[in-house]
């Protein structure tokens, strides 16, 4: 719903002095110019002769109509018809509808349908006609009021405040009806605003909530925009999300076809007994499930999202713990410079294992996830960054050389006001260079605020931190993107060598990218690399440093030394 639409009636945002606009919809001349002869002194007045002429009108003057008094018995589009296209669509329904009729068997047909009060004909006293004008329309105004306080006012849906309120009455009035908690988000919301921004944003947010409200209005039940992309949705019971996935989907897109993925959540047949909330967040649990599948739209909350969401609480409960018994353990896992005619140990990357007291080591694939959607990858980033830092000093102190190390740099510690000062402590307290951390940010952060970040990035690299774009190839960044952007590495997507050296793939997409490397005069480095004959492939395209398995699968500090000790050392 527009705002002008949904503010209509509010004190403070009209001309109270200025006549409300009242719409007479009645075929019969005689018995219009009567209802029009009655309420000219007090409205203005719209007329309209026919069903179809009536709507445009109504659709035309949405934002300032106060009444429509509607005759039942309406040439072409009856007068129902004309009720119920107006209670389904979200910005006319707020407008209120008194039927003009002598047919009293009509009255609940008309009050199914959304009337909200009857004129009988031959009309009664004019005193009387417009009492009931003047309280349809003080109703409506007031309710008006209620639904500003209550709705979300970019969509018109409820707010999540209120969408509680009426999910609990609507339990309190079904208890025995199977319903479904349904969340819908948009995936990766944040590129749509930066590519095309804000306005186009919020347009595709209002198309969404629109459709939404057609749908809840057909099959029953409510809907609220949760929180910026993220929707609800509280019906009986569905089978076939995948339909509506594709019908919200199309009407986000319209001519946009495949800007817009929607993703849906869902918890089926939810326990009345359990807390709201948590039902939606169960639902929440199951759309973030399919977060990174391009191929599923919609995920059923089950028992194994639940063990996997009573996992996840287990993990964030003992984080705290964790980092202070120094459980979180880094590895490293070397890289090589392969131009050489033997390869040369060029440094490492610090990659993070977490040895849990009781559940024993736990995949970094568990909780790197979590801790990025939950804010604690920031503590363990820093954790991480205090030490590779003092790794890389006792190396130095061991064996009189320096050892490049990469770490980590998320897309949230790009938002700590500190991270400068943090990374330059670690620097200091060690006392390395600057060039001996390197900084892993992936390409696709720079797409997410990019101004802030590639400020940050590069008040970084004045300062000495050599900086490496990871994932190189995964984002949206176009060529004329990537010439602007601080890196002095490239680091190449796996899913790049994995398809390359796959039975369907070819090694062309890879000299692609080695061409781009040069092109912009700086090394690359490939990871995932199992096999001698990817290593050499990449060596003859041209490719400057080289880890993975091939070489050495990430390993604790005391391993890693061995590679110092017989594999030379060239600084990356």
């Amino acid at each position: 719903m527009t705002e002008p639409a949904m503010m209509k009636g509010i004190p403070g945002t009209r001309d109270e002095g200025r006549k409300r606009l009242v719409l007479i919809v009645e075929d019969d001349f005689v018995n219009r110019e009567i209802l029009k002869a009655n309420l000219e002194a007090e409205y203005e007045i719209l007329c309209a002769g026919a069903g179809d002429v009536a709507l445009k009108m109504i659709v035309e003057h949405s934002e300032t109509l106060s009444l429509v008094l509607l005759d039942l018995n309406l040439p072409g589009m009856k007068g129902l018809d004309l009720l119920r296209e107006i209670k389904k669509d979200m910005d006319l329904s707020r407008i209120p509808v008194i039927v003009l009729t002598s047919d009293t068997e009509s009255e609940v047909d008309s009050l199914l349908s959304g009337a909200s009060d009857f004129i009988p004909k031959p009309y009664p006293r004019q005193e009387i006609v417009l009492a009931r004008i003047r309280r349809s329309i003080e109703l409506s105004e007031n309710r008006d009021l209620i639904r500003w306080t209550e709705r979300d006012h970019l969509t018109g849906l409820y707010n999540r405040e209120y969408f509680y309120r009426y999910v609990d009455q609507y339990d309190t009035w079904h208890p025995d009806e199977g319903t479904d908690a349904v969340v819908l988000d948009v995936s990766r919301f944040h590129v749509i605003n930066e590519r095309f921004g804000k306005a186009y944003g919020d347009e595709i947010l209002r198309r969404i909530g629109a459709e939404l409200y057609a749908i809840v209005h057909e099959k029953g039940g409510i809907a609220c925009r949760r929180e910026a992309d993220t929707f609800q949705v509280y019906c009986p019971h569905m089978t076939d999300y995948a339909s509506l996935a594709e019908r919200v989907t199309a009407a986000a897109c319209q001519e946009a076809a495949g800007r817009v993925r929607i993703r849906i959540g869902v918890c089926t047949c939810a326990d009345k007994a359990s807390d709201t909330e948590r039902r939606f967040d169960r639902a929440k649990s199951a759309a973030d499930s399919i977060r990174n599948s391009y191929t599923e739209s919609v995920a059923i909350y089950n028992d194994d999202l639940r063990r996997k969401e009573m996992h996840a609480g287990r993990l964030m409960d003992d984080f705290q713990n964790a980092l202070a018994q120094k459980q979180f353990i880094v590895y490293y896992q070397p890289k090589y410079r392969v131009q050489s005619p033997e390869p040369v140990l060029g440094g490492a990357e610090a990659l993070v294992r977490w040895k849990h007291p009781e559940l024993g080591m736990v995949s970094p694939g568990d909780f790197i996830p979590l801790f990025e959607r939950t804010g604690l990858i920031r503590e363990l980033d820093n954790y991480v960054w205090r030490e590779a830092g003092a790794q890389i000093r006792r190396w130095k102190d061991q064996f009189g050389i320096s050892i490049p190390v990469s770490v980590n740099v998320s897309r949230i510690d790009m938002l700590d006001p500190e991270l400068t000062e943090t990374l330059c402590g670690v620097v200091k307290e060690n006392g390395l260079e600057f060039s001996d951390l390197h900084l892993e940010i992936t390409e696709s952060a720079y797409t997410e605020d990019s101004e802030r970040i590639i400020q940050v990035v590069s008040g970084l690299r004045k300062l000495g931190f050599r900086i490496e774009m990871d994932d190189f190839g995964s984002g949206y960044s176009s060529l004329n993107m990537i010439i602007k952007l601080p890196f002095d590495l490239l680091k190449l997507d796996m899913g790049f060598i994995r398809y390359a050296f796959s039975p369907e793939g070819d090694t062309g997409i890879l000299a692609i990218m080695m061409q781009i490397a040069r092109y912009l005069s700086v090394p690359m480095i490939a990871e995932g690399v199992e096999t001698e004959e990817q290593m050499l492939k990449l060596k003859e395209l041209g490719c400057d440093i080289v880890q993975g398995y091939y070489f050495s699968r990430p390993v604790p500090a005391e391993e890693f030394e061995k590679f110092i000790k017989t594999g030379g050392n060239e600084a990356c």
